[in-house]
């Protein structure tokens, strides 16, 4: 945590040398994921349910030179404002985007990389990026996966993106050695669903059992992560087969627009918000904030029992 690359707020530097409990957070839902008001709000309420949860949040960003850790309000704000110019960073981009002073978000590789460096050990986001749709000839797959492979951090989320092709993604973990542990949950989930149909190999039941698991991983692996899933909140969730319908429709729009590349992702977010009347929307910031809740409590049971 003395890196010169590193700046860590006061609270979170206090906590991680008392041995208290902290979770990085990610800043890329704030600067391109969610539309303004719901981008700093959101970032809010992730940030709040981490404290209600027994622990400190750690939100990270690139600014003026150094890697943050525990983004203050005022970093908060200039990254959920759409008029200033900012860079979307993953691990790779960490190096350049340094050297350069950008302000840049962190995307789930990038937050893996920081919270490593920083000695945190509970990183909680919405979904991570995995196989795309169509990669046996675009070979589009995410660097979350080898940053997973590579960087002892544990990751909550809702799965992956339900924009993805899940069953290609949840092989592509297993091959490089990652851990699926359904937190509840038997199955993986679909992201703005709760089935996907895709059973996971492990299951823990709360926060101690959770925190047994990542101990035990980071005791016999010695390096890579895990990531432990949690479906979205059940009164938010929604059909499965509808989602998928909607994702196949905005395809369609997307490559009828010549829309490629890093493009479509956006392209086809904003399809599914007006294909479901906001509800897509509604359901990313509530398993947003949950599996925040729900990294502070595995993050609080980690700490108690070391």
């Amino acid at each position: 945590m003395t890196s010169p690359f590193l700046r860590v707020s006061a609270e979170v530097r206090t906590a991680l040398a008392e041995g208290r409990a902290v979770v990085a957070l990610e800043s890329s839902l704030i600067a391109q994921g969610l539309p303004v008001p719901h981008n700093l709000k959101t970032a809010l309420a992730a940030e709040a349910a981490v404290r209600e949860s027994g622990a400190v949040p750690a939100t990270t960003a690139l600014d003026g030179g150094r890697l943050v850790v525990g983004a203050d309000r005022e970093l908060l704000e200039r990254l959920a404002d759409p008029e200033r110019s900012v860079a979307k960073s993953g691990s790779r981009d960490l190096g350049p985007l340094f050297a350069a002073g950008r302000l840049a978000s962190t995307t789930v590789s990038a937050t893996m990389r920081i919270a490593h460096m920083s000695g945190i050990a509970i990183f909680a986001t919405g979904g991570i990026g995995g196989v795309h749709r169509g990669a046996a000839s675009s070979f589009d797959v995410s660097s979350d996966i080898d940053e997973l492979a590579a960087t002892p951090v544990a990751v909550v989320s809702s799965g992956a993106k339900s924009i993805l092709d899940l069953p290609a993604t949840l092989e592509m973990l297993e091959t490089r050695r990652v851990p699926v542990i359904g937190y509840g949950v038997d199955e993986f989930p679909a992201f703005y669903s709760v089935t996907s149909g895709l059973r996971v190999a492990h299951r823990v039941d709360g926060p101690a059992e959770a925190a047994d698991a990542v101990r035990a991983h980071r005791a016999i692996q010695g390096s890579g992560g895990l990531l432990i899933v949690q479906p979205p909140p059940a009164d938010l969730a929604l059909d499965v087969a509808e989602v998928d319908a909607w994702i196949k429709d905005g395809l369609r729009d997307a490559a009828a627009a010549g829309v490629r590349g890093g493009a479509v992702t956006p392209r086809l977010l904003g399809f599914l918000a007006r294909a479901s009347g906001g509800r897509t929307l509604g359901v990313n910031i509530g398993l947003i904030v949950n599996n925040a809740r729900t990294a502070g409590r595995i993050a609080s049971a980690l700490t108690h029992r070391s």
